[in-house]
C-alpha cells in the first residue's frame, strides 16, 4: 500500500491527497472510494472474497471489486481498470449513488470513505490475483441475499450498507443484460 487516495470533503469536492496506509489508520481519513457490483447475463452476483493479507477485513466478503481512484482518474476508468487488475475482467460500469460511510476494523485502523457505488456486467471468467482475491462465487440475487442475512460477520460493512440501498432504491439492478442500459466493454 504505497500509493496515494484522494481525500475530499463531505460533498466529495477533493482537498489533497495521502498515503493509502496511512489514510486508514485510526479513524481514517475520509478519502474517495468506489465499490462495483457485477452481474452476469443471468442476474447473478459475482462476490468475492478478501485476500488474508488485507489490511482491513481480510477473508470477508464483499462485492466484486472496492478500491480508490488515482489522482486525476475518473471513477468510471478506475473501476475499469481495478476489475482488470483484481479479476482480469474488462467490464465497463455506470454509477447509481455516492455515500459516505465510517467503519473501524478492531484496533488495525478504519475504513472513512465517500463511497461512489457502481454496477457493470460481464458474462467473463475471474482470473483471481492472490494479493487481492481468495475467492470468488456467482450468486443469484434470493442465494445471496439470505446468505447475508443468516450470516452478516462474514460480509465487509460497506457492501451489507451497499446491498441494502441497490434492493431498496435500484430494485432492478440486477436484471439480465437485456433488458438494462449498462454498456457492455
Amino acid at each position: 500500500m504505497t500509493e496515494n487516495v484522494i481525500l475530499v470533503d463531505e460533498n466529495d469536492v477533493e482537498i489533497g491527497t495521502f498515503g493509502k496506509r496511512a489514510a486508514h489508520l485510526g479513524d481514517g481519513k475520509l478519502h474517495r472510494a468506489f465499490s462495483v457490483h457485477l452481474v452476469d447475463s443471468q442476474g447473478r452476483h459475482l462476490v468475492q472474497k478478501r485476500a488474508a493479507q488485507k489490511m482491513l477485513w481480510p477473508g470477508y466478503w464483499s462485492n466484486a471489486c472496492c478500491s480508490h481512484p488515482a489522482p486525476g482518474e475518473q471513477i468510471e476508468d478506475a473501476a475499469f481498470r481495478r476489475l482488470g487488475e483484481e479479476l482480469g475482467l474488462r467490464a465497463r460500469s455506470r454509477r447509481l449513488y455516492s455515500f459516505e460511510y465510517h467503519a473501524r476494523f478492531g484496533s488495525v485502523g478504519s475504513e472513512h470513505e465517500l463511497c461512489h457505488v457502481l454496477i457493470a456486467r460481464s458474462d467473463d471468467t475471474p482470473v483471481l490475483v492472490a494479493e487481492e482475491v481468495e475467492d470468488v462465487a456467482w450468486m443469484p440475487r434470493q442465494e445471496l441475499a439470505e446468505w447475508m442475512s443468516r450470516a452478516p460477520e462474514q460480509f465487509t460493512p460497506w457492501f451489507r450498507m451497499e446491498w441494502d440501498r441497490l434492493l431498496a432504491d435500484f430494485p432492478d439492478f440486477d436484471e439480465p443484460l437485456a433488458k438494462q442500459r449498462i454498456p457492455a466493454c
